[in-house]
Protein backbone atom coordinates (compact mmCIF):
# COMPACT_ATOMS: atom_id res chain seq x y z
CA UNK A 1 0.00 0.00 0.00
CA UNK A 2 2.81 2.20 0.93
CA UNK A 3 4.22 2.33 -2.49
CA UNK A 4 1.12 2.61 -4.40
CA UNK A 5 0.46 5.92 -1.68
CA UNK A 6 -2.40 4.22 -0.30
CA UNK A 7 -1.42 4.32 3.09
CA UNK A 8 -3.75 6.58 5.57
CA UNK A 9 -2.54 8.69 8.78
CA UNK A 10 -4.24 5.69 11.07
CA UNK A 11 -1.85 3.03 9.24
CA UNK A 12 1.09 5.08 11.32
CA UNK A 13 0.09 5.61 14.74
CA UNK A 14 0.59 2.82 17.05
CA UNK A 15 3.73 1.60 17.10
CA UNK A 16 6.11 0.79 19.47
CA UNK A 17 8.73 2.51 17.49
CA UNK A 18 9.55 4.81 14.19
CA UNK A 19 12.23 4.31 11.87
CA UNK A 20 13.26 7.04 9.65
CA UNK A 21 15.26 6.47 6.38
CA UNK A 22 17.33 9.50 6.33
CA UNK A 23 19.72 8.22 3.69
CA UNK A 24 17.35 8.53 1.04
CA UNK A 25 17.39 12.06 0.94
CA UNK A 26 21.09 11.68 1.33
CA UNK A 27 21.01 12.34 4.81
CA UNK A 28 24.39 11.22 6.95
CA UNK A 29 23.50 12.11 10.70
CA UNK A 30 20.08 12.53 12.65
CA UNK A 31 19.16 13.73 15.85
CA UNK A 32 15.70 11.77 15.78
CA UNK A 33 12.71 12.99 17.86
CA UNK A 34 10.58 10.26 19.85
CA UNK A 35 6.92 10.43 18.36
CA UNK A 36 4.49 9.91 21.34
CA UNK A 37 3.38 7.62 22.69
CA UNK A 38 6.04 5.28 20.97
CA UNK A 39 8.77 4.00 23.03
CA UNK A 40 12.17 4.87 20.34
CA UNK A 41 13.13 6.24 17.16
CA UNK A 42 15.94 4.98 14.98
CA UNK A 43 17.28 7.35 12.17
CA UNK A 44 19.18 5.51 9.07
CA UNK A 45 22.04 7.49 7.36
CA UNK A 46 23.58 6.95 3.77
CA UNK A 47 26.35 4.47 3.51
CA UNK A 48 29.46 6.09 2.88
CA UNK A 49 32.78 5.04 2.20
CA UNK A 50 35.38 5.87 4.85
CA UNK A 51 39.05 5.03 6.29
CA UNK A 52 39.22 2.97 9.22
CA UNK A 53 42.07 0.83 10.67
CA UNK A 54 41.90 -3.00 10.71
CA UNK A 55 43.97 -5.25 12.97
CA UNK A 56 46.87 -4.45 11.81
CA UNK A 57 46.63 -1.06 11.86
CA UNK A 58 47.04 -1.24 8.33
CA UNK A 59 44.05 1.83 6.49
CA UNK A 60 41.45 0.14 5.09
CA UNK A 61 38.26 1.43 2.74
CA UNK A 62 34.64 0.02 4.95
CA UNK A 63 31.20 1.07 4.37
CA UNK A 64 30.11 3.05 7.31
CA UNK A 65 26.33 3.63 7.98
CA UNK A 66 25.52 5.54 10.61
CA UNK A 67 22.78 4.34 13.03
CA UNK A 68 21.06 7.25 15.76
CA UNK A 69 18.62 6.27 18.46
CA UNK A 70 16.70 7.96 20.78
CA UNK A 71 14.48 6.31 23.55
CA UNK A 72 12.06 7.33 26.17
CA UNK A 73 13.52 6.33 29.35
CA UNK A 74 10.16 6.17 31.14
CA UNK A 75 9.59 3.19 28.97
CA UNK A 76 13.48 2.05 28.10
CA UNK A 77 16.84 2.21 29.30
CA UNK A 78 20.01 3.43 27.76
CA UNK A 79 21.24 -0.05 28.32
CA UNK A 80 19.06 -1.68 26.62
CA UNK A 81 19.08 0.41 23.63
CA UNK A 82 22.42 -0.17 23.47
CA UNK A 83 22.70 -3.75 23.58
CA UNK A 84 19.61 -4.01 21.20
CA UNK A 85 21.87 -2.04 18.74
CA UNK A 86 25.20 -4.01 19.64
CA UNK A 87 22.63 -7.06 18.30
CA UNK A 88 21.33 -5.31 15.25
CA UNK A 89 25.08 -4.44 14.04
CA UNK A 90 26.33 -7.73 14.43
CA UNK A 91 23.85 -8.81 12.13
CA UNK A 92 24.12 -6.14 9.75
CA UNK A 93 27.75 -7.01 9.57
CA UNK A 94 27.52 -10.84 9.70
CA UNK A 95 24.06 -11.54 8.62
CA UNK A 96 24.13 -15.53 8.77
CA UNK A 97 24.62 -14.95 12.22
CA UNK A 98 20.67 -14.46 12.21
CA UNK A 99 20.10 -18.01 11.59
CA UNK A 100 21.73 -18.41 14.53
CA UNK A 101 19.06 -17.46 16.52
CA UNK A 102 16.23 -18.91 15.34
CA UNK A 103 14.09 -21.03 17.15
Amino acid sequence: AAREGRVEQADLKGGTISISNIGALGGTYAAPIINAPEAAIVAIGKTQWLPRFDEHGAVQRRAILTVTWAGDHRFIDGGTIARFCNAWKGFLEAPESMLLHLA
